[in-house]
This record gives structure tokens, C-alpha cells and sequence, in this order.
């Protein structure tokens, strides 16, 4: 039987496990046992010996880390044994992954790590973080997909989505607010509910509506001084009650302060075990009457519910590809790796050429071409440890053991079938450099190798010491050996191509003059070397696009000053002005912005039009404005765009970023193919979260919708006028005078009381701001406080 025909048995066999029959047979120790693991990575099963009428039988299911790779331990599960685990495909990080803009790709990738889970007997594969990149310094950064909740929602449903086709569940994290590696366990994040709904729950709330993912892990952190984990509001209101989530939520591992709190929070299943102390606390609680049973049963249900929903994959695992799988791993890498920078090289022997001819006046464009795609392996030379020693996934609980590792040393020269020569240029945490070596004889010999190439690859990034789950870096620099060796290099070799490795973004401004051409390749996976050489030679047309900006500097982040906080809070001042919102209100220069990413081939926009389709009041799903465009591939090679659409509303009355992204997609287009794309905007894409009416709210009048490559490559745009939702505010006593007089019901009662020569000349400016209580007992533009009531009637009658 194959592995999709025993998905489609899933409903079938899980209904043998009847969880009512089950959940009524229980004791309350039972149930309350249900609620907390076995061990690390096991749920508490329930054995009963006896009588086959009263015989119960609860299984454990595993569960266990991922995202971007199933990390199983091989031996006792009673400990974190981060480098005991089983082959498993190490597919690229999400950091790679957000950087295709592709959920066809995305989902694919989730299908093989189902596979894989249920292979492995695994029932839960814990992931994907979609937790938003406020900081750059963030030291999970590699573990989560984008600053923007728009791609983390799209990107993270497709991968739930995948990997929940084969029969096995995902868990959405970090649930919420969790932004920072620093004080991760105590800190609480400050943060307005309209920021919170906009940035940092929007992309779980698109996971959860779209993919349903059979869990939800809460994060350690509190959230304006309540924990995650027993914050009722977040996994019962919104998650809930507003969302419709079905599935289980469980907790992080050890972010559990209260238990009784915590399960009357929503929070159904505690991980590791406790070894029976907090299943005793809720056995208390429920006896002296803290906590109703019924809440217990609630949860305990949602625990057999998973259990339930695991058996049939358990019953038939199947088995998967290897080889398969680690060529998508390499097509996934290809994908996510972005070619930040591919300016013209002038040959120095064509400089010299004019400057020694009177004749020539200028070189002829043609002598100045970009250095990639390399045309072959001849005249290359390679420099850099981690072009041999690759960093290829983060460090913390998502390391993967590969079932292969490919470097890119080895794959140029198998793809070129040239001995590339290779100098290492520097170490890599502290490898034995030998008897004799130093890192200046190291550099020493790299620049002799450079200097006899014609081009020159030399490999940087972070190594893992510099960016782990536990800790947030501290700066944003290259090690300072590293951006040394480049100097070095750049010094005897002007055709330089610097190639990356790193899980968060680094600063490239003090450097990337030495380079003509800039390749990011992120942590690429146990194919990322693979994967990176097909795009340097140009077997992939990169169409890897950045999901985070780059800034110049370390202080022009929006959350400079207030990252990682202090004294156990960090204040979210910046607002929705995260990412690339901060950096385009402010008109503020970057290195590279979000949406950026060059190709081998060139792209024209053309017909960038906007339609209203209906009114958008409400707020909801409904779609609101059509926008079309047309795309044409105006290069001699076969390549994808990446097209942005964004969404500006500039007369709101809360301010709103200058654009903000609502729509991508990415489209193949053969050389001289042009294709129109439609987008639908809902109501909801041109909304803001109301911070007094607390509801999502679409301001009528004008939008810009703008379509671009970038957030600041933007090809057209197009005006609408659309028809909103009534925001206005209830009149109150402490309404001022300028609200009042913007009320259609009384305001030109008022405006004629204002400026009908009963308030001084030199007081109008300042009475606009007053209270109207405030201008009723001054007695100001003959006011009384029974005309004021009469006037608060009209209005909100």
C-alpha cells in the first residue's frame, strides 16, 4: 500500500479509537495524566489491566524537533541528545526557504519531511517557527522564514499543509511574540494589541485558517507580563474562539510556570514530562474546586484526538527516497539562494587600453560583463573553509544528522570537471590549523592562489558559534578574519565573487565594495553546496528574492535600543514599523531591501491597473480589489519573477506603514514570454486592527497598489477609492471639540457654536483640543452641560 493510499485510511482507522468511549472510561488521575509527556519526546500513555468491558488502552505517540529536518533521537529519549539522532534529510533552513517566495516549492519540501516522520514512527514533527525577524541579531533567525507576516503565513501554511498530506501532524511555533533568544524563558514582550495583531499574530492566524495544523506550541515568554503558556486571551479568545483552530496546543519544552493556570488557559498538553508533579497539581485543583473537571476533559479529549488522528500513519509508516529527497534538497537550495550583487567587471587590461590610446574615448559596453553564471571551472579559483567545511543548518534543537552533506568545493569541480584549486584563507571555530600554520600563513597562501585565477569564489559566513537557539549575537560583522582575507584577496584579484553562508542577515556595507558579485546562500542544507554551484554556473537562474532587509548598519534596525530589553521586559516601541515598514516610512537608505534579488535574465512590467470589485466593509475574506500586470522576460535566458504587489493607504487616520506587501507571486516566463497575473486584495489586505474599536476596520477612500520586484523596485502602481467600515468613535464627554465638529450628525451645530464669534479669536486653535466636558464648564462658545447632553444623544442616537 502506498503511502497515499494509507492517508486516505487515516479517518477510517482512527475512528477504531473511539476517544469518547476512551475519555468517559478514564479517572480524573488518568486524564490529568494525558495532559504532561512520558519523557522528552513521548505523550503519556493510559494501560489498563483487566476485563476486556473495562479494559483501557491510551497509546503514547512520539513526537519530535524539526523544521527542515526530522531530528529523531536514535537511542534513550530522555534527553535532548542533540547529535544522537537518526539520517534524515537536512533540507534547507527556513531562512533558505523563505527566500523562495515559492509555496508550490515550500509544500513539496513539507510532503518529503512527512515522509520522513512517518517513516520514523514519528507521529508530530515540531514545526515551522514562523515567528517574525524583528532583530537581525536574533540568534534563532535561521529557524524562522521572514520579517513579513505575509510570507511566514503563506510559506509556513504550505509547509503544514505538506507535511500533514502524508498523515502526520505539524506544530505551529512559537506561539507568540517570541523574537529573541535573550531572557527567552522570563522576558515579557510589551507590545500593543493593533502591533500584535498585525505583525505577530497575523501570519499564525493565515497558518491556522488555511492548514490547521494539528498543533500549536506556545512560547516561553510572557506577553505583557502573562505567560504564553497559561494566556488565556492568546490560546482560547483569539486562537480559538476568532480563529477556529480544532487542534491540540501544546507548550514549548519547559515553558510551563503554572499548570492549573496554564489548563485553564487552553494549554492542553505540558512537554517533557514532570514526572507526575503537575498531574498532581491539576488532580488538587480539581478536588478542591480551583479547576473544574470539565476543563480537564477538554484538554484530555484534544490529547486523544492526536492520538487518534496519529494510529493509521503509525499502523503502515512506509518508506521514503532518499535520493529523491536530497535532490530536492538541492532544488530547494538553488531556489532560496538570492544574487544580491552582479555588477559589470572592466578588465584592467582594457582600462590600460584607453588611457595609453588617444583614439578611444570610452570602452565598448560589451567589455563589461557581469562575473556570473561562471561560463566553465577554467581560471577559477575557490578560497574560503566553508566552501569545504560547509555550514549548511543552525545550531540548537533543529540540527539535523544528514543522510549526505554536499560542500561546493567538491560539487564545482564534479560540475566543471576542473581541478579548481582551493586555498582554506582562514578556520572555522577553532579548527587545528596544524603544526607551523597561522591564520596569516592560511591568508598568505590564499592570496597566492587568487592571484593566479582569473576569477576568484571565496566563501565567508557565520560559523556556528556566532548564531544558536540559547543566545542573540551581538553585532551583525563577518568574523573580522574573514572580512580580512577579502581585503586580501581583493588587493590581487579584481574578478572577486563573494559567496555566504549564514542564517541571519549579516552587514555586507563595509565590504561588498571589493566584490563585484554578491551571493547569498543562507544555510542551504545537506544539498546547499550543490544547490549554490548550480546557481554560480548558471545551471538555476537565481530567483531567490530576500524575506528580510538588509540594513547598512546594525543602528538603523527599527528595534535598535529596544532589543533585547532589560530588567525582564523588552518594549515593542517601534510598532507595526517592523522590517522594511520602518526602513520605506522613514525614506531610510539599506543595502538591500526586502523583495530584492537579482537574475541572469530581465524583466519588464507593463498594464499595472486596480479595480474595485465591492465594497470592503467588514473586513473580511471577501475579495475587494482586482490588480493585474503584465510580466514579460525581456533576457536571453528562461528565469522566474518574483512579483509584489503592495498596499498603501495614505489619508488613514492611525498611522499606517507607506506600503505593505498583500500579494506575491512567482512566475517561470521562457525568454520573450509575457503573462498577465490577477491578484484578488480582500477587504482584509486593506484593513488596520482598530486600537479603540478592537476589530479590523477598512478606512473607505483612496488606496495605492503598487507592483513591483522590491519593495523599493516598485514597476507601477494604480489609485482606487474604496468603501469602508464607519470608524468613527462614539461622542463622549471627553471627545474634543475637533472630533465633534467632524461628526456628520452634530458637527455643524458645534462648528457654528465654535466660529459663530463666541470663542475668541486667540482661543479657536486652541479649543479644538479641548474636552467638550471641559469647554461646557468654562462656559466657552455658550455651551452648558444640558446642551452637551442633548448633543452626546443626537450623536450616538
Amino acid at each position: 500500500m502506498s503511502i497515499e493510499e494509507s492517508v486516505e485510511e487515516s479517518t477510517a482507522r482512527g475512528q477504531l479509537f473511539d476517544v469518547e468511549r476512551v475519555l468517559a472510561g478514564l479517572t480524573l488521575e488518568e486524564k490529568a495524566s494525558l495532559l504532561s509527556g512520558l519523557d522528552f519526546w513521548t505523550t503519556q500513555p493510559v494501560v489498563r489491566d483487566g476485563a476486556a468491558e473495562s479494559a483501557v488502552a491510551v497509546p503514547g505517540v512520539m513526537v519530535t524537533d524539526g523544521p527542515h529536518g526530522l531530528r529523531k533521537q536514535a537511542d534513550s529519549p530522555d534527553h535532548l541528545g542533540l547529535g544522537h539522532s537518526v539520517p534524515a534529510t537536512c533540507f534547507p533552513t527556513a531562512v533558505t526557504l523563505g527566500s523562495t517566495w515559492d509555496p508550490a516549492l515550500v509544500r513539496r519540501v513539507g510532503e518529503a519531511l512527512g515522509r520522513e516522520t512517518r517513516a520514523n514512527d514519528v507521529a508530530v514533527l515540531l514545526g515551522p517557527g514562523i515567528n517574525i525577524k524583528r532583530s537581525p541579531l536574533n540568534g534563532r533567525n535561521f529557524e524562522y522564514l521572514s520579517e513579513d507576516p505575509v510570507i511566514a503565513g503563506e510559506l509556513g501554511a504550505a509547509l503544514v499543509a505538506g507535511v500533514q498530506s502524508q498523515g502526520v501532524g505539524t506544530s505551529l511555533k512559537h506561539f507568540a511574540a517570541n523574537n529573541q533568544e535573550a531572557d527567552r524563558m522570563r522576558v515579557s514582550a510589551d507590545v500593543d494589541e493593533r502591533t500584535l495583531r498585525e505583525i505577530y499574530l497575523a501570519g499564525f492566524e493565515r497558518v491556522v485558517k488555511r492548514a490547521q495544523p494539528w498543533t500549536v506550541m506556545c512560547s516561553y515568554n510572557k506577553i505583557n507580563d502573562v505567560y504564553a503558556s497559561q494566556n488565556h486571551w492568546l490560546l482560547t479568545e483569539v486562537l480559538r474562539d476568532e480563529w477556529g483552530f480544532e487542534g491540540l496546543v501544546m507548550s514549548d519544552w519547559g515553558a510551563v510556570r503554572d499548570r492549573v493556570a496554564a489548563v485553564a488557559a487552553g494549554l492542553d498538553l505540558e512537554m517533557p514530562a514532570s514526572g507526575g508533579r503537575t498531574d498532581a497539581e491539576v488532580v488538587a485543583a480539581v478536588r478542591d474546586g480551583r479547576l473544574d473537571e470539565a476543563v480537564v476533559d477538554v484538554a484530555a479529549r484534544r490529547v486523544l484526538h492526536l492520538v487518534a488522528r496519529s494510529l493509521p500513519a503509525l499502523d503502515a509508516p512506509g518508506a521514503y527516497d532518499v535520493d529523491a529527497h536530497h535532490a530536492l534538497a538541492r532544488e530547494a537550495a538553488a531556489a532560496g539562494t538570492v544574487l544580491l550583487k552582479n555588477a559589470p567587471v572592466v578588465e584592467a587590461s582594457l582600462v590600460e587600453l584607453v588611457e595609453t590610446s588617444p583614439s578611444l574615448d570610452k570602452l565598448d559596453h560589451r567589455a563589461a560583463e557581469p562575473l556570473l553564471p561562471l561560463a566553465s571551472g577554467d581560471g577559477v579559483a575557490v578560497v574560503g573553509e566553508l566552501a569545504r567545511t560547509p555550514r549548511y543548518q543552525g545550531a540548537g534543537s533543529s540540527q539535523v544528522n544528514p543522510t549526505r552533506l554536499d560542500d561546493a568545493l567538491t560539487a564545482l569541480r564534479a560540475a566543471t570537471g576542473a581541478d579548481v584549486p582551493f586555498a582554506a584563507g582562514y578556520t572555522v571555530d577553532g579548527a587545528d590549523l596544524g603544526s607551523g600554520t597561522d591564520e596569516a600563513a592560511l591568508r598568505a597562501e590564499a592570496v597566492e592562489v587568487a592571484r593566479a585565477a582569473g576569477t576568484v569564489l571565496v566563501f565567508l559566513g557565520l560559523p556556528a558559534s556566532y548564531e544558536s537557539e540559547g543566545f542573540d549575537r551581538e553585532h551583525m560583522d563577518l568574523p573580522a578574519g574573514q572580512v580580512a582575507l577579502l581585503e586580501a584577496v581583493a588587493a590581487v584579484s579584481q574578478r572577486v565573487v563573494v559567496v555566504l553562508a549564514n542564517g541571519s542577515a549579516v552587514s555586507v556595507e563595509p565590504w561588498q565594495h571589493l566584490a563585484p558579485a554578491v551571493v547569498e546562500g543562507w544555510l542551504g542544507g545537506q544539498a546547499g553546496g550543490s544547490g549554490v554551484v548550480d546557481v554560480l554556473l548558471g545551471a538555476v537562474n537565481p530567483a531567490g528574492r530576500l524575506a528580510e532587509t538588509l540594513p547598512l548598519r546594525l543602528a538603523d534596525n527599527p528595534s535598535y535600543g529596544n532589543f533585547p530589553g532589560e530588567l525582564g521586559h523588552v518594549r515593542y516601541g517601534e510598532g507595526v514599523l517592523v522590517g522594511y515598514r520602518w526602513y520605506d516610512a522613514r525614506q531610510a537608505g539599506v543595502a538591500y531591501p526586502f523583495g530584492h534579488g537579482l537574475s541572469y535574465t530581465t524583466f519588464a512590467y507593463e498594464g499595472v491597473a486596480a479595480e474595485v470589485l465591492g465594497s470592503a466593509a467588514g473586513a473580511d475574506d471577501v475579495p475587494a480589489v482586482r490588480v493585474r500586470v503584465t510580466v514579460t522576460n525581456t533576457g536571453e535566458r528562461a528565469g522566474a519573477e518574483v512579483v509584489q504587489v503592495y498596499v498603501g493607504d495614505p489619508a488613514a487616520q492611525v498611522f499606517r506603514p507607506e506600503r505593505e506587501l498583500k500579494a506575491f507571486a512567482k512566475v517561470e516566463l521562457a525568454p520573450g514570454e509575457a503573462r498577465e497575473l490577477t491578484f484578488d486584495l480582500t477587504a482584509r489586505d486593506l484593513s488596520y486592527w482598530h486600537p479603540v474599536l478592537r476589530r479590523w476596520v477598512v478606512e473607505g477612500g483612496e488606496f495605492v497598489v503598487s507592483v513591483g520586484a522590491s519593495s523599493r523596485d516598485l514597476r507601477g502602481s494604480a489609485t482606487v477609492v474604496v468603501d469602508g467600515d464607519d470608524v468613527r468613535l462614539p461622542l463622549a464627554e471627553l471627545s474634543t471639540v475637533a472630533e465633534a465638529i467632524d461628526h456628520p450628525a452634530v458637527g455643524p451645530r458645534i462648528d457654528a457654536l465654535v466660529h459663530g464669534g463666541a470663542v475668541a479669536d486667540d482661543m479657536l486653535s486652541m479649543i479644538g483640543d479641548m474636552p467638550l466636558a471641559v469647554v461646557a464648564d468654562f462656559g466657552l462658545a455658550g455651551l452648558t452641560r444640558a446642551d452637551l447632553k442633548q448633543i452626546l444623544s443626537d450623536a450616538n442616537a
